[in-house]
């Protein structure tokens, strides 16, 4: 399938009465004027080589002087007007072509085409000029028209933004330009200079009504390839209301829906984990900025960070943007080179998208963020979503890990019993045949192969309930699912390195206690890398360090929970009920404690044990798959 691509340019306009308008190149513009490349219309991270550039240049110093009661711009078709105009030049060797939309906002509220007093009146009253094509009576307007093509490769004028009237400026990302094909090459400074252009013109009516001031808005451009790509996601489709956190799915084609969050400025608040999926991406995070891959102040939150409620949530609300990466390709095959590509993650608090990518399972087409971490490795930052299902898994094929010889999982616990509380598919910790009725003490010596149900049809992460089926969670397995025991009984009770359900190429990350820290994966992780290799201040006291209390469970906690590491509290599950999402999380490693039980991370509020903790087997935790052997 062909990849859409974009490219954004912002066009602010300031106006003053006596009015000045100035076209400034800021946002999305570089300062080299060229733009950054991102896929699809989710400003998602993956680069691509400069095959097509947006490009604006100012063709005037876009000043004049307007008196209240006249006009500027209004039938001077073709010239340049009072305000001035912009050439937006395109570049692009996409044979289906391109389209170049619009759209107004003001202040970064999109959808907004008022241009907004600067001052307010001292703060008292806001004045605006909306956006119309009147030329006189009692309303302040603005607006504008494309009245010029140019280039070998011109585009069509869409939508009536020609030069024969002026035109609303847009409310939604709407067309205004399009060419079915292009062929010019990028490399060629010929077709370069040629271009394929349109020139954009910006008028406006200041009536004798309207309050002396300095007035500001902007329209954004996007261009998107091919020219029958989606429409580009406009920001704030979810409204977001003052005192809350609102989570945006940031593109048209995103699968579940999230409740907004209670927030209070200054107060500290767990984000919620996403119930956001979208085919072939993979999710980094959260950004406080749509325009975060080239915005210098955007923050990058991990799914389930604690962060600190910033000043203005209490008025506004606080929008947070889902990041998108697309695939690069696949997790079996392509893994290596992908990596290679990958810087490290340095942990200093920067947005770095280049530590990221995306790469996507084969058995079961599950895309997932992968990120280079501190330890130098590469991670998936996604809990595994592998499914076992009867009905995706009847034949054992899809459930392959990287044992060749693994026969597939058994049925989801939902479908484990039958009608007399027997267990179909568990097996006793004996490792014998027979299953008996999961009753009294044998509860605990059954090896299910839990699943999260885990699908589109899955609840609302308004809340994490027992019963939510929060996306990034992920599903959950035992150990002998999580390291795939192939023979579906509890007869493996060694450390298994090398046989696991990650996908070929992938596997568990090792754990242990103080004896063989060294081995220790998590502790790498965790201890090595994110905390400097300072041991944690339970460290000489136990066989089983951990790191305790708010002055250093808490930090180290967050610090997994925040991008690009993206560890989440995923809880676990006993028996056929989940437990403590929301509040903890359990990751398998494939070490092995002794007979009954196997070295975990896990991690609360307070508390981090860096792949030292053992948890019994026959609980469902989650799966995180590291690169190589």
């Amino acid at each position: 399938m062909k990849r859409s691509m974009i490219r954004t340019i912002n066009s602010p306009i300031t106006i003053t009465t006596v009015l000045t308008a100035l076209m400034l190149s800021t946002g999305f513009i570089l300062a080299s004027s060229s733009v950054s490349a991102t896929s699809s219309s989710a400003n998602a991270t993956v680069h691509v080589p400069d095959a097509c550039t947006l490009v604006s240049t100012l063709n005037t110093p876009h000043t004049a002087t307007l008196s209240p009661g006249t006009s500027t711009g209004y039938g001077n078709s073709g010239g340049v007007d009072g305000i001035g105009q912009t050439t937006l030049k395109a570049t692009c060797n996409d044979s289906l072509g391109f389209a170049i939309y619009a759209i107004g906002y003001t202040e970064d509220t999109f959808g907004n085409t008022n241009l907004v007093s600067n001052t307010k009146n001292n703060g008292t009253s806001t004045y605006t000029i909306a956006t119309g094509t009147n030329t006189s009576g009692a309303n302040s307007n603005w607006a504008m028209q494309i009245n010029a093509v140019s280039g070998s490769f011109a585009p069509t004028v869409e939508n009536s933004f020609d030069s024969s009237s002026y035109h609303n400026v847009p409310t939604t990302y709407t067309m205004v330009a399009k060419r079915t094909s292009a062929t010019m090459d990028p490399a060629d400074s010929s077709t370069i200079n040629t271009g394929s252009s349109i020139t954009t013109t910006y008028a406006a009516y200041i009536s004798t009504e309207q309050a002396p001031d300095t007035y500001t808005g902007k329209v954004k451009y996007t261009m998107v390839h091919p020219n029958n790509a989606a429409t580009p996601y406009a920001p704030h489709e979810i409204a977001c209301t003052a005192g809350k956190i609102c989570y945006q799915p940031s593109a048209n084609d995103t699968v579940g829906t999230m409740g907004n969050q209670s927030a209070t400025d200054g107060n500290s608040v767990t984000l919620y984990a996403s119930n956001f999926s979208r085919a072939g991406y993979g999710f980094a995070g959260w950004s406080d900025a749509y325009d975060y891959e080239t915005n210098p102040d955007a923050n990058f939150y991990g799914p389930n960070q604690t962060i600190t409620v910033p000043t203005g949530t209490n008025a506004n609300g606080l929008s947070l943007y889902a990041v998108w990466i697309k695939s690069a390709g696949s997790l079996q095959s392509n893994a290596t080179t992908a990596c290679n590509s990958l810087t490290e993650d340095l942990n200093d608090g920067t947005a770095d998208l280049s530590s990221v990518t995306a790469l996507t399972d084969e058995r079961d087409n599950n895309t997932y963020a992968i990120a280079k971490l501190a330890d130098g490795k590469c991670w998936m930052i996604e809990n595994l979503r592998l499914d076992n299902t009867a009905s995706h898994n009847s034949d054992g094929s899809l459930a392959q890990g990287y044992n060749s010889s693994f026969i597939g999982l058994a049925d989801p616990e939902s479908t484990n019993f039958d009608t007399n509380g027997t267990a179909n598919s568990l097996y006793s910790m004996d490792g014998s045949t027979a299953a008996p009725a999961i009753t009294g003490s044998n509860t605990g010596y059954r090896f299910p192969r839990y699943n999260n149900n885990n699908t589109n049809s899955r609840q609302s992460s308004s809340s994490y309930s027992t019963s939510g089926n929060t996306y990034s969670m992920g599903n959950y397995y035992t150990w002998h699912a999580a390291i795939a025991d192939t023979t579906h009984y509890s007869t493996k009770n060694q450390s298994i390195e090398n046989a696991s359900l990650c996908p070929a190429g992938w596997r568990l990350p090792k754990g242990g206690n103080k004896s063989n820290e060294a081995n220790n994966e998590f502790w790498n992780l965790i201890v090595t890398g994110l905390n400097n290799g300072v041991n944690p201040a339970n460290y000489d006291s136990s066989t089983t360090p951990y790191y305790t209390g708010t002055t250093e469970g808490t930090p180290i906690s967050n610090t997994l929970r925040s991008y690009p590491n993206n560890f989440l509290y995923s809880g676990y599950f006993n028996g056929s009920s989940a437990s403590s999402r929301s509040n903890y999380g359990v990751y398998w490693s494939s070490t092995v404690y002794d007979y009954g039980y196997s070295y975990t991370l896990y991690l609360d509020s307070s508390l981090v044990y860096p792949g030292t903790r053992n948890r019994g087997k026959y609980y469902g935790g989650a799966i995180r798959c590291t690169l190589g052997f």
